[in-house]
């Protein structure tokens, strides 16, 4: 719109400077004309007057009683019937002719050019600093690119600034995911080493004092490289998008009741009880499966921090943008400096629990996100740990 206004300004302009010439020059050329007439008219008086003295009232007398109002053709004209011309009374009009309309071509070409040439500079600037910006991107040397206004470029431009993001938008995701795999590596070596080089121990003993209790500490590490296996394999289904999600109504009460009837025997072991209150039907569009998978671990998280004779807790409730669920414990909490990372892979808190690996809230989080929703963590005002889930309407 912007560049649109500004080729009428300037057709505008360059229309009024034409339009104000032209007037100037018939101005001009009119006077210089009707100068031209006096001058030639007053000649041809002063002669028939010196050859005619008594003429020359006669000739003051018509031009007072003269009014233009022609009467005669112009083929009837004294002037033309004895052969005379506009060239024989008036020999500079085809000269002053000629150079007026040189002089309005040469105005009109000086414009044309003028605006042809600004145009171009205008283009040409245009074109480099886009070629500027790039040469810049290419160099790792870039910023922002600046609008500088709407023009025929104003499109291109956009188009340019959109693939730069995107370009710089997949190298940091490429960049973060190469970072990801690197330190997974690494956590994934370190969680390995431990059990392979207890299992290592445990043999060699086996070989020098046989006993019973070293095949359970084999068994028991084996037991964990193969929840590990599991957990990893999960992960990286999830990371793939592959994870079969079956999305249904699923009732909130239900998903609660069935992943404590899944901890029955480690909360009894814990002496940990555990309080889902029916608060009225409620649902959540999830997989029963995984997301009773992801309340199992918070469960388990919250009774492994809470004393023995104290209870998890459970509310849910619902609104038309979303439906939350809360699972909070009667422990001490989480420690400060471990709740902005709880939820990160392999992490293990101050308090954690001796055998973990650190990968089960990230399961939980990877599972609820996949599913439009969130999860967050904090510790209540009046102590212990708690988890908040929400579930946002389709």
């Amino acid at each position: 719109m912007n560049e649109r206004k500004n080729i009428a300004v300037l057709i505008g302009f360059v229309l009024s400077v034409s339009l104000i010439a032209s007037v100037f020059t018939a101005m001009f050329i009119v006077n210089n004309y009707g100068q031209a007439h006096m001058q030639t008219l007053g000649e041809i008086f002063h002669r028939v007057i010196e050859k005619q003295p008594e003429a020359e009232n006669a000739i003051l007398e018509t031009l007072k009683e003269y009014k233009f109002s022609p009467e005669i053709s112009a083929n009837e004209n004294i002037l033309s019937l004895h052969g005379y011309k506009q060239a024989d009374l008036f020999p500079t009009a085809k000269t002053y002719i000629s150079v007026f309309i040189l002089a309005g071509f040469g105005i009109g070409c000086t414009l044309f050019l003028s605006t042809l040439i600004f145009w171009h500079r205008k283009v040409i600037s245009r074109i480099q600093s886009l070629t500027t910006y790039l040469e810049k991107v290419n160099s790792g040397d870039s910023d922002v690119l600046f609008q500088v206004g709407e023009d025929d470029f104003s499109k291109f431009q956009d188009e340019i600034y959109k693939t730069v993001t995107m370009l710089y938008q997949t190298r940091d995701t490429a960049l973060k995911a190469k970072n990801n795999f690197a330190e997974n590596l690494y956590n994934i070596a370190h969680q390995i080493k431990t059990p392979i080089t207890s299992i290592s121990l445990s043999v060699q003993i086996m070989r020098e004092n046989p006993s019973p209790k070293y095949l359970d500490q084999i068994q028991g590490q084996l037991s964990k490289l193969t929840h590990l296996e599991e957990a990893l394999l999960l992960l990286s289904r999830i990371d793939a998008g592959t994870l079969p999600l079956e999305i249904k109504t699923v009732d909130v009460y239900t998903v609660l009741m069935l992943a404590a009837d899944n901890l029955q025997e480690l909360l009894a072991k814990s002496n940990v009880s555990v309080d889902i209150p029916e608060l009225g039907e409620m649902s959540i569009q999830a997989d029963l499966n995984w997301t009773m998978e992801t309340i199992i671990n918070l469960l388990k998280n919250c009774m492994e921090h809470t004393p023995s004779g104290g209870a998890i807790h459970c509310s849910y409730e619902q609104n038309p943008i979303y439906t939350q669920i809360k699972i909070w414990d009667t422990g001490a909490g989480f420690a400060k400096e471990d709740i902005p990372h709880l939820f990160e892979r392999f992490y293990r808190g101050q308090n954690a629990p001796h055998g973990g690996i650190g990968i089960g809230l990230s399961l939980s989080k990877a599972i609820i996100e996949s599913q439009n929703g969130t999860i967050s963590a904090k510790n209540l005002s009046d102590g212990g740990a708690c988890f908040e889930i929400r579930f946002y309407s389709p």
